[in-house]
């Protein structure tokens, strides 16, 4: 197994991480509609995908088709993204972010079937142990345990994370003709299409306009987040596909699970109320331990 991209996956699992608490501060703290920071993040992500194929030349390989592959890989990252941050708008980012993590559970699928990448028995159980913590990850237990098992949402961000596994598949499928630079522009300009279609309103839209016009602090978490954090996010995962096996890298970058548990407990820890997170000892021991056996599982799916 070739280290670089290994090192690659993991860098892009820990940045991630980062982002995915900035959204939530962001949300907690800022954003007035659940489309808010979906439309900023359509904007950022625009600019930057017209700003990156302006620096880059066009490449020989550039062809039609494989151009159009990347920008539908950006597209299909966008409707994941929609529905993640539906879903993070009104949940613990640490109960959110480990179930979208299941994706390695259809990357390994889809590979299998568009991409010949053979899974096996010790991958297969390890697909299981991800789906076990995913489940445990959405337990409630607060004042006992009541009703039914999985929180609504988890069908929903689960979707949600096989829509992501698709868009690594027609991205790595992309990068087979395309260096990485061109289809990160490409993708990014995907991405950003897509966050406007769904979320350009007339409500959140005149949100952002107030933002700008009262220099909202706000535009200061959104701006680092999307322009430098989550650029260098989708860059590293992009690096990473490129050379590694889209399955397994898909499942390194899973391991943002833990870094997300890690830093937000830490954070609620330290400020009381901060992301809105809940701090029970029962409450941390089902993130904690739930995150340890999502990244055990796809672990073994990388072995």
């Amino acid at each position: 197994m070739s280290l670089s991209w290994v090192v690659l996956a993991l860098a892009s699992a820990t940045v991630s991480g980062v982002v995915n608490i900035f959204d939530k501060t962001f949300m907690h703290k800022y954003a007035r509609t659940v489309q808010t920071l979906p439309l900023l993040i359509g904007f950022a992500q625009t600019i930057i995908g017209v700003v990156v194929l302006a620096a880059v030349r066009l490449p020989g390989s550039a062809t039609l088709s494989a151009s159009a592959t990347a920008v539908v890989s950006g597209m299909i990252f966008g409707v994941s993204g929609s529905i993640m941050m539906w879903v993070l708008f009104r949940q613990e980012v640490s109960r959110t972010i480990p179930v979208t993590q299941t994706a390695p559970i259809f990357a390994a699928v889809f590979a299998l079937v568009f991409l010949g990448e053979s899974i096996t028995l010790l991958q297969w159980l390890a697909i299981f142990a991800t789906v076990s913590g995913a489940v445990m990850l959405s337990l409630k237990f607060d004042g006992g345990f009541r009703g039914v098992p999985l929180d609504r949402n988890f069908f929903i961000l689960v979707l949600g994370a096989g829509i992501f596994a698709m868009g690594n598949i027609v991205g790595k499928v992309a990068l087979d003709d395309l260096p990485v630079m061109y289809t990160h522009g490409l993708r990014s300009l995907g991405l950003g299409s897509v966050f406007l279609a769904i979320h350009l309103r007339r409500e959140p839209f005149l949100h952002v306009v107030a933002f700008f016009r009262e220099r909202n602090p706000g535009l200061l978490v959104v701006g680092t987040n999307e322009l430098i954090i989550a650029n260098s996010s989708l860059m590293l995962m992009l690096w990473a596909l490129s050379t590694g096996p889209v399955s397994l890298v898909t499942a390194l970058v899973a391991t943002r699970a833990i870094f997300v548990v890690i830093f937000s407990t830490t954070i609620a820890l330290i400020w009381r109320g901060a992301l809105g997170e809940t701090t029970t000892p029962r409450a941390i021991a089902v993130k904690v331990g739930s995150a340890c056996l999502i990244v055990a599982g796809v672990t073994g799916i990388a072995i």
